[in-house]
């Protein structure tokens, strides 16, 4: 891959801290408030450049379509991660019926480790840059916190949606579609088990 200059640089840590910490990447604006940026076309500009460059992959029409497709820190490939399509109903996430394929990857493709691969149904999640058919990187852990987006599994259907503990007694489920409406369930409700967090996603195409 071709060298990058040093604002470049900036703008790809960017875009992988931003992965990293809420598991999907940051629009123009998000760019332009950690760097310092005085307007979108600034980012706009350095995208373009690490695109041509090879590091990254941009969708057009999404504001948050932005790909890594290079990391230099990334450990060889040695693992192969499970790829959960549709779960049947009564059946653990990870039981074998409910596994598409295994995709070899490295452990640490994102900041966290993670257990396996959802993949996207429906179009719930696209304005936080979850896109129908993506994989969303989930790790196996009941350490939530408001915020997180999590794999929650309620009277046997699984969902991804962002985690709000609102008080003792009541999590709402948000989704990121203004189309799509909030779940609402008491926190005790024996029918509702947090399955994970998202910490990154990848996109096949």
């Amino acid at each position: 891959m071709k060298n990058i200059t040093q604002q470049q640089s900036r703008v790809l840590d960017c875009i992988q801290n931003h992965i990293n910490k809420t598991g999907f990447p940051p629009t123009r604006a998000d760019i332009c408030n950690d760097l310092g940026f005085k307007s979108p076309n600034a980012a706009e500009t350095h995208l373009r450049a690490l695109e041509k460059k090879g590091y990254i992959t941009i969708e057009s029409g999404r504001s948050r379509g932005i790909s890594i497709v290079h990391k230099s820190n990334q450990e060889p490939i040695n693992h192969e991660f499970p790829v959960i399509g549709l779960v049947a109903a009564g059946s653990a996430t990870l039981a074998s019926e409910n596994i598409e394929k295994k995709i070899p990857c490295a452990q640490n493709l994102f900041s966290d480790n993670f257990d396996y691969f959802l993949r996207v149904r429906g179009l719930s999640m696209i304005e936080a840059g979850i896109m129908e058919d993506d994989l969303v990187a989930i790790k196996k852990t009941q350490d939530i916190k408001n915020g997180d987006i999590v794999v929650a599994r309620i009277d046997d259907e699984v969902t991804l949606k962002y985690f709000k503990k609102e008080n003792s007694n009541k999590i709402v489920l948000k989704p990121a579609n203004k189309d799509y409406s909030d779940i609402v369930v008491e926190s005790n409700d024996a029918d509702l088990f947090i399955e994970g967090k998202s910490v990154g996603l990848i996109r096949e195409n």
